[in-house]
């Protein structure tokens, strides 16, 4: 996955700053969004009987009004430490991240670019934790994005636990920000929800889910997608 978070930021073989990917698909030519995660552009785009895309690599004419320039490693790892730093904000008002020092936040960022699960979750799993007396995260870090949407994502405030103590479910989360999305009793489903290429059950609990299927920047990236047809 990290070979292809490079590669997809224009950081692979060829080291070209002007190097972008365009997607060819049934619903048309489209750029692939490249700072968004491999698997979150996987969910949005992939299809039950096909790849997700068929890709054409340019080398000039960038086009910066749609896409984020990232001309180098260092710019990369400001994004991600920039989401990183984002989330802990939302989890622990930022006081994880804040105690941590400056050579803990470059072996969080070298653990994910050379593929070392062992150096990156030493203390990765440090923004997973939380004391028994707070019962969960501050608020959820969360983007919920949508491939027939005008929005590039949705992004809001979201405890894991109501005021009664009750832990909320992803079906919660999704009723709060995109009822749509949910199939009434007795109709047609017409959406899927999908995590990592998984459609969870809305009855998870999303502190878990926060827990175990965050990104590495720490969110948690949802595609609600229309209910495939093939």
């Amino acid at each position: 996955m990290t070979r292809m978070y490079f590669e997809m930021f224009g950081l692979g073989e060829y080291q070209h700053a002007s190097h972008y990917i365009r997607m060819n698909s049934l619903k048309g030519k489209r750029n692939l969004i490249m700072h968004y995660p491999i698997g979150l552009l996987f969910d949005l785009h992939a299809s039950n009987t096909s790849l997700p895309w068929s890709i054409t690599v340019h080398f000039k004419n960038f086009p910066s009004k749609d896409l984020l320039h990232c001309q180098s490693k260092d710019v990369i790892e400001a994004h991600f430490m920039s989401s990183v730093k984002e989330a802990d904000a939302l989890k622990h008002k930022s006081q994880v991240i804040n105690e941590m020092q400056k050579k803990d936040h470059k072996q969080l960022w070298m653990g994910l670019q050379n593929d070392k699960f062992e150096q990156f979750w030493t203390i990765n799993r440090k923004l997973m934790e939380y004391t028994p007396e707070e019962g969960g995260f501050r608020y959820i870090p969360f983007r919920i994005y949508q491939s027939t949407g005008e929005r590039p994502f949705v992004q809001k405030l979201f405890r894991p636990v109501a005021s009664d103590g009750k832990p909320y479910a992803l079906g919660d989360l999704i009723k709060e920000v995109c009822p749509t999305a949910i199939t009434p009793e007795d109709g047609e489903k017409k959406y899927q929800v999908m995590i990592h290429g998984i459609e969870p059950l809305l009855e998870t609990p999303l502190q878990w889910l926060s827990e175990h299927f965050s990104y590495p920047d720490n969110f948690l990236h949802i595609a609600i997608i229309p209910q495939p047809t093939d």
